[in-house]
């Protein structure tokens, strides 16, 4: 009969004090619900939700896992990954090529050490010689693995035959007794413009694959729904012969990390999400921005096979998905490249180490892509010749 147990402030009907005009920007179905807090786990209808869209875009998955934990966007999600699984000078295994924010998140906040092998053979496939041999080389029982396809650099996502050779490495590990933690960053899921390559993330591929593999599926809207301000992600879990006791408990932990940490996600996004979900029009739109982005891409493949005069400034480094792809420059340091493009040609590009540079296709009209390499092109010729 009488609550007075939440730190909230409620009218004497009940419903949530708020300024009545802030009430009329929000479309709910019932406005009062962007008010309220979430609690530590998150809505549990939008958890139902994305569990059922994770099988239905992952239908390799057919035994038991988590109920997804609501966390605030994914760089959230993986500090709370790294705040529960990562202690001081344990290693995580990653490409070369991996996102800046690792380093933040796991080697600065939690004392990890990120750990690469070469991420390209030839600069044409996944390095898988260069994988195996690092993760042969680790001495400690338990082995971290990052792998995040699509690959933010790069854009790239491993091909069938590429992902099973990945799946086998990992498995061979665990069947020698090693714990393995296989964390999944599904930041740009879904965003394949080729075919061959895999369609599902590699926690549908390991996480009923051995006993001693804990996968850890870190994912959200914000890249699959077209949401980078609504800051909502999931963290799910998944191993071999996962019970509910055992699942129960994982999401208690990942709950109560998100309570000390942030208490919870914003209601207000988790509720448009779900009723964005439940929109007769949510497919079509979803398709139509898909189509958008493969069209950059596709545009982009075009320009380089129709230049090859490039390749003697820069190579493309292997790209079929995502949101990006990079460029080597053969003869010229990727930030005086980068100064040049911004100072004279009007472009920002994100310069990566000495020779790198990422394009953003993602972010940049159809019409000027031939314009940004035709420049990029220049600027690395100018330097080159210095």
């Amino acid at each position: 009969e009488i609550n007075a147990t939440i730190g909230m402030a409620l009218d004497d009907d009940g419903e949530p004090l708020i300024l009545s005009f802030l009430k009329n920007y929000i479309n709910l179905s019932n406005p009062s619900d962007g008010f309220t807090y979430a609690g530590s786990f998150g809505d549990i209808n939008l958890r139902k939700n994305w569990a059922e869209q994770i099988r239905k875009k992952n239908p390799s998955i057919n035994k038991e896992i988590s109920l997804p934990i609501v966390t605030n966007a994914l760089t959230h999600g993986l500090s709370i990954f790294g705040y529960l699984f990562m202690n001081i000078n344990d290693v995580i295994i990653s490409p070369d090529l991996y996102w800046g924010n690792y380093r933040l998140i796991f080697q600065t906040a939690y004392g990890a050490k990120i750990q690469t092998f070469e991420t390209f053979k030839d600069n044409s496939s996944f390095n898988i010689e260069g994988f195996e041999k690092l993760i042969s080389s680790q001495t400690s029982d338990k082995i971290t693995i990052l792998l995040n396809f699509p690959n933010n650099p790069t854009g790239y996502t491993p091909t069938y035959k590429e992902a099973m050779k990945i799946n086998d490495i990992i498995i061979k590990t665990a069947e020698k007794g090693k714990k393995v933690i296989v964390v999944c960053d599904d930041a740009y899921f879904g965003l394949g413009f080729e075919e061959g390559i895999i369609k599902e993330s590699p926690f549908a591929m390991l996480c009923q694959a051995h006993k001693n593999i804990l996968c850890v599926k870190i994912d959200g809207p914000t890249k699959e729904d077209y949401v980078w301000g609504f800051r909502v992600g999931f963290i799910t879990y998944g191993i071999k012969n996962g019970t509910k006791a055992l699942y129960g408990a994982l999401e208690n932990k990942t709950g109560g990390a998100v309570r000390g940490n942030i208490s919870n996600a914003s209601n207000l996004s988790q509720n448009l999400l779900l009723q964005a979900y439940k929109n007769p029009l949510y497919d079509k739109e979803k398709e139509s921005k898909f189509n958008i982005l493969k069209n950059r891409y596709l545009e982009v493949t075009s320009i380089l096979k129709e230049n090859k005069n490039y390749f003697e400034a820069f190579e493309p480094l292997p790209f079929n998905s995502g949101y990006f792809m990079c460029i080597r420059l053969k003869n010229a340091d990727a930030e005086e490249v980068r100064q040049i493009l911004l100072k004279k040609y009007s472009i920002g590009l994100i310069a990566l180490g000495k020779d790198i540079i990422r394009v953003a296709f993602s972010a940049t009209p159809t019409k000027v892509l031939r314009k940004l390499f035709d420049g990029l092109y220049k600027a690395a010729l100018e330097v080159s010749k210095k």
